[in-house]
């Protein structure tokens, strides 16, 4: 039995669930904040028989998008002086753990 941690982009969040129910797959749903851009996520938490794994991971793939995003960046040009310039960014798709799980109850 697998734990997959799976962190989407909120745009791809409602996609991303709905396909999981849609193949019979639930999960357990988890706001976060992803450090780079402090942009929010959803973090997926799914339980699996080991042969499930490829499957959900097919899923969570074909619903989570990556796009491309322009967000500040601070630069200097000498003491005291600095400017903000946009730097494009990819953003989205999704970041996917799987672990092994010892022991799971539903009580």
């Amino acid at each position: 039995m697998k734990l997959i941690y799976a962190i989407v982009n909120n745009d791809d969040s409602h996609s991303v669930s709905s396909a999981l129910t849609k193949a019979g797959f639930s999960a357990t749903k988890l706001a976060s904040t992803g450090g780079f851009l402090m942009a929010g996520n959803t973090t997926f938490l799914i339980c699996a028989e080991d042969e499930k794994v490829d499957e959900i991971i097919d899923v969570i793939a074909k619903k989570s998008h990556k796009r491309k995003q322009f967000v500040p960046s601070a630069t200097s040009y000498g003491v005291g002086t600095y400017t903000s310039i946009p730097v494009e960014v990819s953003i989205g798709g999704a970041t996917i753990f799987v672990t092994n799980i010892e022991r799971f109850e539903k009580v």
